[in-house]
């Protein structure tokens, strides 16, 4: 394999699509303006939505970038070999154009050329979707990669879950996908049938690449229809297959990370890689400041708060002071990592260097936040947990309050919980978080069962419509999705539920379209009395069941939704007139809130 740097990898990625009739395009914002549904932009994919879907991109129907995204999900790994929450997605798409035919042959040559990546055959082993009831098995691409030299015995076949793309919704452009992996035990690869590789032992590939190919429309009815456009999106993380190509054993030693690390090492006395809580350590402020430094210097840049895109990065400012704390980094040191990789990145991406007095200000703003009270909230939590042993938790009340008084986040507090065999009650912390909201706005306006302020007439409808919502969140957003609070007045419904974001129009769209499917259809509502444990094993919705007793009521409407709960409720649901959603918004981490009311 070829050594490369940052530089030349991306040069070469995009020399190689060039040369190929493609245009490169730049990077868009880390702030999605084509998909609502994600708070940054996660893929190369994002911003080309609108194309995908079929409209003229002006550039033509080829086109390769090197886009930067942002992911989170799995932030608390950070700090291990491989994780970043900041990473650059180098891809290429064909609009309508080219498809399996030629971009399979390209993947190839452009992994296994002498004159480009230089990846031995022998090293590279791909999946393809294995077919289902749904759509068949990816054979095309299967021989496709056979034909272009790929071993027989290295080529396997996956699910949907693990070779399929999309749609993000219920809806929309789909297709099987391809992915290739360099084999890291080849002992361990040989021993795998072509259904086996799944069940490979951890260490065994390692993914560098994904061509997805977008070739089918999935339908309300769940039908999958070939599309009248077919695309092609790929995928290949610039880090990671750097990292591999310089045969480096993590992504933070490679280039990008070099004059950071200096800077940490001079500030601090510590080398990297002198012990594992330090490497650690190293390891999450580097990650965190250059996360920091893009979201902060972004042509649409955000700000630390306490919502939305504000809260992702408030969170990751203040993970990297804490461990920044662990190794020394001294107050102002955040400004000057942050200025490394404004050194590193500013020619790729000038808007760091036009945007640079703001990224230090504001990094320096929320170090000496937290800074102030990170020493005190630290006291507290060891005297909180001082005594707890082993598997204890940390009530939603206490978690509360280190976020209310010390600024800890309650991410921040939850990991360190599980530092010391610990967990948090993060439901009762969303409860606490939420009736420190309700307090802050309605004073001491009396509560009443269920949510209700009252049970007239109105408040009644209000609370049977609750129940349809709760249900047709479960279909349209996660059937993981749970009530985590509620109240009801006159002219409104309110609802909080765990989802990680806010509803996309058409979500929105769909709920209110399910909700108002049932009301037209005047379905009664039914309300039996049975024990706990038979409303259980019926599959009724409870909520806080620890406050119910062994009896309980349980109210079904149609067959759409089944719950437990104390009422009151109207006869049917044809009462009830038209649902309509007016308002979302945040409540806490992982909990959104939704406003509706019903139109006579």
């Amino acid at each position: 394999m070829k050594k490369f740097t940052s530089e030349t990898l991306r040069q070469t990625y995009l020399k190689f699509f060039a040369d190929r009739g493609h245009a490169v395009i730049p990077s868009a914002s880390l702030i999605p303006e084509n998909d609502p549904t994600v708070l940054f932009t996660t893929a190369g994919m994002h911003p080309l939505v609108p194309y995908l879907l079929g409209e003229k991109h002006p550039a033509g129907k080829r086109l390769c970038d090197v886009q930067k995204c942002v992911r989170t999900g799995d932030i608390d790994e950070v700090g291990d070999s491989a994780h970043c929450t900041f990473f650059e997605m180098m891809g290429n798409w064909s609009l309508g154009d080219y498809f399996k035919d030629e971009m399979i042959p390209w993947s190839f040559e452009f992994l296994t050329s002498p004159e480009y990546l230089g990846i031995p055959v022998e090293d590279i082993a791909v999946t393809c979707f294995a077919g289902d009831g749904d759509c068949p098995k990816d054979e095309e691409s299967a021989k496709k990669w056979i034909e272009c030299g790929i071993l027989p015995q290295n080529v396997f076949f996956l699910p949907k879950s693990g070779n399929w793309w999309g749609p993000a919704g219920t809806t929309g452009p789909c297709g099987p996908d391809t992915e290739m992996h360099i084999i890291r035990n080849r002992q361990a690869a040989a021993k795998l049938d072509a259904y086996m590789f799944d069940k490979a032992p951890e260490g065994t590939f390692l993914e560098i690449w994904n061509d997805v190919f977008m070739q089918y429309n999935k339908t309300a009815d769940g039908a999958y229809e070939p599309l009248k456009q077919r695309n092609v999106d790929t995928g290949m993380g610039l880090e990671r297959t750097l990292c591999i190509l310089n045969g480096k054993n993590s992504v933070y030693e490679t280039d990008l990370f070099e004059g950071a690390i200096a800077e940490i090492e001079r500030l601090t006395g510590h080398s990297y890689g002198e012990s594992g809580e330090v490497t650690r350590a190293f390891r999450v402020v580097l990650d965190h400041i250059r996360t920091a430094t893009f979201m902060l210097g972004d042509v649409h840049g955000v700000v630390p708060s306490n919502t939305d895109q504000g809260y992702i990065l408030r969170r990751i400012i203040r993970r990297a002071v804490r461990f920044g704390r662990n190794i020394g980094l001294p107050r102002g040191g955040y400004t000057a990592v942050a200025a490394q990789f404004v050194k590193k990145y500013g020619d790729i991406y000038p808007e760091l260097v036009a945007n640079s007095a703001k990224i230090y200000e504001e990094l320096d703003k929320e170090e000496t936040k937290f800074s102030n009270t990170l020493q005190q909230g630290l006291r507290e939590f060891r005297k909180i947990t001082a005594d707890m042993p082993a598997g204890g938790v940390i009530d939603g009340e206490t978690a509360f309050h280190l976020y209310d008084t010390y600024g800890f986040p309650v991410e921040i507090t939850g990991e360190m919980a599980r530092e010391n065999g610990l967990s948090v009650d993060t439901e009762g912390y969303a409860a606490a978080f939420a009736a420190h909201q309700e307090k802050s706005r309605l004073g001491s306006e009396a509560k009443f069962a269920c949510g209700l302020a009252d049970h007239k007439e109105e408040t009644t409808n209000l609370h049977t419509a609750t129940h349809l919502l709760h249900a047709a969140l479960k279909i349209v957003c996660s059937p993981e999705v749970q009530q985590k609070g509620s109240n009801i007045t006159e002219e409104r419904l309110r609802f909080d539920f765990n989802f990680p974001r806010k509803l996309t129009p058409e979500e929105v769209a769909e709920v209110e379209r399910l909700v108002n499917e049932q009301i037209s259809k005047d379905v009664p509502v039914v309300m039996r009395e049975m024990s706990l444990e038979q409303a259980k094993e019926e599959g009724f919705t409870g909520l806080f069941e620890n406050k119910y007793g062994e009896r309980v009521k349980t109210y079904t409407i149609g067959d759409f939704s089944k719950e437990i709960c104390g009422g009151p409720h109207a006869s049917s649901t044809g009462k009830l007139g038209v649902f309509k959603i007016v308002k979302q918004e945040n409540v806490s981490a992982g909990i959104k809130r939704i406003k509706a009311v019903l139109v006579k």
